[in-house]
């Protein structure tokens, strides 16, 4: 069996624990007479890694670097550009599967492991540039591991072969789990002269690629190797290990132990205890090697934000608590937990049918990060609120709060949860009204839309709610004085210089502009005269560029009578632009005749001012289906298919860039 044997559920303490049964025994291996390379035979047993599972009483958060799709956003060379404003904010960022996955990939059809790492995300000196800035700007990278399956060369049944070191690493056919694709995969290979192994998987199946059979020395000696390229060549801190559900958790401990990451995270996807049976699997001398994601975290939080229901966040999801929300004899799995509110796989798209989070995204965040846990901030959620964060995280990290912090229920309706985490941050959300803490012993630090964050008056600080950095827009900047003195004040200056106890003295919730430009703020503590807690901040604030006016080349031209449109592709879509123009009542194409996706390539006009290529787009005459139609209605720019605009409104002459309609040409 993948997991283990189910075993009886001890409730301690109103919470129900995960049952301590380790998973199955790594089974020993016949050595594969089919490897190209000598097996790794040294290590017998495993031995207990350095971080054991996840760092104890770590306060670090962590940024998922990418969502579906998200070629543009997640380019090595852009995520680099922003190392500075990711600084401070996020410790980890765990980025996109870095291999060659033989065209345009979100990486979870991995091919090769040692010698192609030209990623649709960017080439390899681009990403060893990435690693290195990052680890100078004391941010980590989390590489994204994915070992469950591998994607075949030629054929069903043969992979790359690849030297690395001297070594020459091939996995054959016959590291193909026996039962792989339900049998499909051993009917081609025994048509087609192939052995395939005689392991089954030891957990679940998947049909998309070949499930690789981990009791298979070649593969572990190969996977060893890859894992040692990631975390000692490139340079990762640690793994995420995909789909770990496939097999079983034993491996898990094997290659932890024998790669020595800083931090492991696995994606069990389930909404049970299987999470906690899963760590407890990967255990070594009695201890887990892995952290995992804590859905049954994320599935209470969506329930409670998308019902509108803020009770939810103390109530049981399908009959389990979330990890951490575990405090038990039996060990306390908040150190294990990494919690999210929203991922890759969970967020809404329009080609697939998901369960996202659909409202109240900055209080779900504003929850994630007051609690207990390793939080991972989904990145879509950090593009569109990126000061909001910015400040949740800061106050959590003042607060002292880490992944083995404790927390205490203090109000639970259906308008407003509010908890108390460590005595050192109260976190409420929803309707933040319905529930404020005695004002003599807490005060509000931030707030937003459904979300409240209070300091003990006990702290004694004068607090700025806008961590120092770089930002775009008009900033605003709440400043508090956290203090038990019923007279305390804030003081502050704009220009450098320390302020006195005359210098601008303001109360509690005071909210300062922070305009274009860049601006040192110092704060300090007045109390009966005397200021203490000096603090300076440096605000760089510039223009938005979604606020910033789109100019239309003079080279756009458009003659009588055309119907037409511009595109200007950001520097990321190297490929030919294509266009697909439609109307859906009446049904017609405007750009192929067959109805052949992308379309119909446009014309390179030239570059703008910004550097950006600009496209034309002309429709020929031709009509899908000869309706009624005279015009398109929608429009689709993409780069030879991938990526694309969203579903974009037609405006004869529009000039168009990835965000949608900027103009257009002639007006």
């Amino acid at each position: 069996m993948f997991l283990a044997t189910f075993v009886a559920m001890t409730t301690l303490g109103g919470f129900t624990a995960c049952g301590d049964d380790d998973d199955d025994p790594i089974t020993p291996v016949v050595p594969d007479t089919t490897n190209t390379q000598k097996p790794d035979t040294t290590q017998e047993k495993p031995v207990l890694t350095a971080s054991v599972g996840w760092p104890s009483q770590y306060g670090g958060v962590m940024l998922q670097g990418f969502y579906w799709d998200s070629f543009d956003d997640s380019q090595w060379t852009l995520l680099e550009s922003q190392a500075d404003e990711l600084s401070g904010t996020f410790d980890l960022v765990w980025l996109p599967q870095s291999g060659n996955c033989g065209g345009t990939s979100m990486g979870y059809d991995d091919l090769y492991w040692f010698n192609n790492y030209n990623s649709s995300f960017g080439n390899e000196q681009q990403l060893r540039s990435l690693i290195s800035t990052f680890k100078q700007k004391n941010i980590k990278t989390i590489a994204d591991v994915v070992i469950n399956h591998r994607r075949n060369a030629t054929n069903w049944v043969d992979f790359p072969k690849e030297t690395y070191k001297g070594v020459t690493y091939e996995m054959k056919s016959t590291d193909i789990c026996a039962n792989d694709d339900g049998g499909e995969t051993k009917t081609w290979a025994t048509n087609n002269g192939y052995e395939l192994s005689k392991n089954a998987d030891t957990g679940e199946g998947w049909d998309g690629m070949r499930d690789l059979d981990h009791k298979s020395e070649n593969v572990q000696t190969i996977v060893k190797a890859y894992l040692d390229f990631l975390k000692n060549d490139l340079g990762y801190a640690g793994f995420r290990y995909d789909m770990v559900k496939g097999y079983s958790a034993s491996f898990t401990a094997m290659y932890n132990s024998a790669s020595q990451p800083e931090f492991s995270v696995g994606e069990c996807w389930d909404g049970s205890s299987t999470i906690c049976n899963w760590i407890n699997g990967t255990k070594v001398d009695g201890k887990p090697t892995s952290a995992a994601f804590d859905f049954q975290f994320r599935y209470v939080v969506r329930n409670a934000a998308n019902n509108g229901n803020w009770s939810r966040l103390s109530q049981q999801n399908d009959g389990n608590w979330p990890l951490v929300y575990s405090n038990f004899q039996n060990g306390n799995y908040r150190r294990y937990a990494v919690t999210f509110v929203e991922n890759h796989d969970t967020e809404k798209r329009s080609n697939a049918t998901q369960d996202p989070l659909r409202k109240d995204t900055l209080a779900a965040n504003a929850y994630m990060l007051a609690m207990p846990g390793t939080p991972c901030v989904f990145l879509k959620h950090w593009q569109a609120y990126p000061s909001q964060i910015k400040a949740m995280v800061a106050a959590r990290k003042k607060a002292g709060i880490t992944n083995e912090s404790a927390y205490t229920q203090v109000y639970s309706q259906s308008a407003a949860y509010a908890c108390n985490v460590d005595n050192h941050l109260m976190v409420v959300v929803g309707n933040t009204d319905s529930y404020k803490p005695n004002s003599t012993e807490w005060t509000k630090v931030h707030s937003g839309y459904h979300y409240a964050y209070y300091f003990p008056t006990s702290m004694n600080i004068a607090y700025a709610d806008l961590p120092a950095g770089v930002y775009e827009g008009t900033q605003q900047v709440r400043l508090s004085a956290v203090s038990s003195a019923q007279n305390a004040q804030v003081v502050y200056t704009t220009d450098g210089t320390t302020p006195t106890a005359t210098s601008n003295p303001v109360s509690n919730g005071f909210i300062l502009t922070v305009p274009v430009g860049t601006m040192t703020l110092t704060t300090g503590l007045l109390v009966n005269g005397q200021v203490s807690d000096i603090t300076s901040r440096t605000y760089t604030v510039k223009e938005k560029e979604s606020e910033k006016p789109v100019v239309i080349p003079s080279f756009c031209q458009v003659s009588e009578g055309e119907i037409c449109a511009f595109f200007e592709a950001p520097a990321t879509w190297t490929a030919t632009i294509m266009c697909w123009a439609w109307s859906d009542s009446p049904a017609e194409n405007f750009t192929s005749a067959t109805g052949s996706w992308p379309g119909i390539a446009c014309t390179l006009l030239g570059t703008a001012d910004n550097g950006n290529k600009v496209w034309k787009w002309t429709w020929n005459g031709i009509k899908q289906h000869h309706s009624s139609a005279e015009k398109p209605a929608k429009i689709i720019f993409s780069s030879n298919g991938s990526p694309q605009t969203d579903d974009l409104l037609f405006q004869n002459a529009g000039y168009y860039n990835k965000d949608g309609l900027k103009g257009i040409v002639g007006q």
